[in-house]
């Protein structure tokens, strides 16, 4: 068994606590569905633990670490913090981090009802967190470059999404990213941005917006990596409400997050399409996820 698939059980999580935070390992712990690059468990019933699993990199949990904690006392809406950390061990040898737990469903297993009321509370938590970074915050990698620079991961999306299956013309969808590859450079500063808000990374309760979860893409850039997520995460009609409320983004950025977001799309459509059949990590439930984004990303505000 190779490392980024090492078993995680229950037994593991709370024989780990017993090691390294005794004061917590009698708390209830139950597996959460979902995940990727890490792997949740319950805690309780405010606290979660993250533990490393398909990361080949402890760095993203470190950087979650780091910043988290100067993040949240000025965010409107509630984020997961760190407030205990697991060190490498010979029964799992990454790292696992104790952090707050987000109440809510996520999205991608719900749906907002309340549209005008997301709306706002996205832009205001947008505008809360894309302030000035210090000097000495991440840099954008794969997530924050500008449209021209990620082309190469739009062109892969849109030759493996079978559009015919979901009804979508390529050359509408190349109109859009064009037109945000022609934009220019964010002229700065580097702001805070999430960096990866999609269905999966919200939360919602009664209708709307109640928590934002993972982080690990966090960067200091172009806001319009977050932006784009009026469309991937608002009804229809709602996007035009979110950005009178953020009321703080150019033409040029707008235009980019909405390439931006036509790409994200494409990529929930692939991971649902991969659902379908059967394919490793594939997520049935995107695909019609991905297909009503891009109708709305088509659709322009």
């Amino acid at each position: 068994m190779i490392e980024a698939e090492i078993e995680v059980s229950e037994d593991l999580v709370r024989d780990l606590l017993r090691e390294q935070h005794p004061d917590l390992a009698e708390l209830p712990i139950r597996e959460v569905a979902g995940g990727w690059g890490n792997q949740m468990w319950r805690l309780g019933d405010d606290l979660a633990v993250r533990m490393q699993r398909m990361d080949q990199s402890p760095d993203l949990q470190l950087k979650e670490r780091r910043w988290l904690p100067l993040l949240a006392s000025r965010l409107p809406l509630p984020i997961p913090t760190p407030v205990r950390s697991g060190t490498p061990s010979e029964r799992f040898p990454k790292i696992w981090t104790v952090m707050t737990w987000v109440e809510g469903t996520p999205l991608d297993d719900g749906s907002i009802t309340r549209g005008d009321h997301a709306a706002d509370m996205l832009a205001a938590f947008l505008k809360a967190l894309h302030v000035e970074a210090p000097a000495d915050a991440p840099v954008a990698s794969d997530f924050g470059t500008h449209p021209k620079d990620s082309r190469g991961g739009f062109e892969h999306f849109l030759a493996a999404v079978d559009l015919d299956g979901f009804g979508f013309a390529e050359n509408d969808i190349r109109a859009v990213w064009n037109d945000a590859e022609a934009t220019p450079e964010w002229p700065g500063p580097r702001v805070w941005v999430h960096g990866d808000l999609h269905p999966a990374n919200v939360v919602i309760a009664d209708g709307t917006l109640a928590g934002i979860v993972d982080f690990g893409a966090l960067f200091a850039g172009d806001p319009a990596w977050d932006l784009g997520a009026a469309w991937l995460l608002l009804p229809e009609g709602s996007v035009s409400r979110f950005f009178d409320s953020y009321a703080q983004a150019d033409e040029a950025t707008v235009r980019r997050a909405r390439g931006l977001a036509a790409m994200k799309s494409l990529f929930l459509m692939l991971m649902g399409q991969n659902g379908d059949r059967g394919l490793p990590g594939g997520k049935p439930n995107w695909g019609p996820i991905g297909r009503s984004t891009l109708d709305r990303v088509l659709k322009g505000l």
